[in-house]
């Protein structure tokens, strides 16, 4: 177990550092900076050779088991200098983005009485501020409503029912992944008191056409 662990680790530093050499931006102003380099670094894990650029204060490390982010890091703390890892640089973890599944257009037609041109007008412009709602079509000689958009059925019958006070019912409802396939609701789906609301709606109520 601890020599496939062991080896599992040096595959991972052979990919930091598949050349063997690192090199490393560090002020060199005097022979002590220089020293105080190879101190820090000598006998690190990995660590093979150390070359000592002063004119361009670069450092370079040859080692095919350093690890240029470690190397760095060691020097950083041990001599208390600024250092900068110019090569191999580190490779940048790519963020997996998610996608998130596209939102299902449906078509839900509706039963609801128009009792006027007034009326559909009050429907329609009540439905279309229900968030994912893309068309309202009323039909007001066959009392239906035609609405397209990514809402939830039943979460529509609920909005409408609470913003109007009318009566609501789902008669059909086809998802644009079965087009086709037209899905009749019988009003056994949803709780009976979001489809009915009695008497609201009878000739003989003046309030049947004013939303509540």
């Amino acid at each position: 177990m601890e020599q496939n662990h062991a080896r599992e680790e040096q595959n991972e530093e052979n990919k930091n550092n598949p050349e063997g050499i690192i090199i490393l931006g560090v002020y060199i102003h005097c022979e002590g900076c220089g020293n105080e380099v190879l101190r820090s670094l000598r006998g690190y894990q990995g660590v093979e050779e150390i070359d000592i650029d002063a004119k361009n204060n670069k450092v370079i490390v040859k080692g095919k088991k350093a690890d240029p982010i470690k190397v760095a890091e060691r020097l950083r703390k041990k001599s208390g200098k600024h250092v900068e890892l110019i090569s191999p640089q580190p490779k940048k973890e790519e963020k997996k983005v998610e996608k998130k599944p596209q939102p299902k257009v449906m078509e839900v037609v509706l039963k609801i009485y128009l009792h006027c041109e007034s009326c559909a007008k009050d429907v329609k412009n009540c439905i279309h501020k229900m968030e994912g709602v893309g068309s309202v079509d009323p039909d007001m000689e066959k009392n239906l409503v035609t609405v397209k958009g990514t809402m939830d059925p039943q979460k529509l019958v609920e909005f409408i029912t609470k913003r109007s006070g009318r009566h609501v019912e789902i008669l059909k409802q086809i998802t644009n992944e079965t087009e086709n396939d037209e899905h009749c609701c019988g009003h056994h789906n949803y709780p009976q008191q979001l489809l009915h609301v009695p008497q609201l709606f009878s000739d003989e109520n003046p309030n049947s056409c004013s939303l509540m």
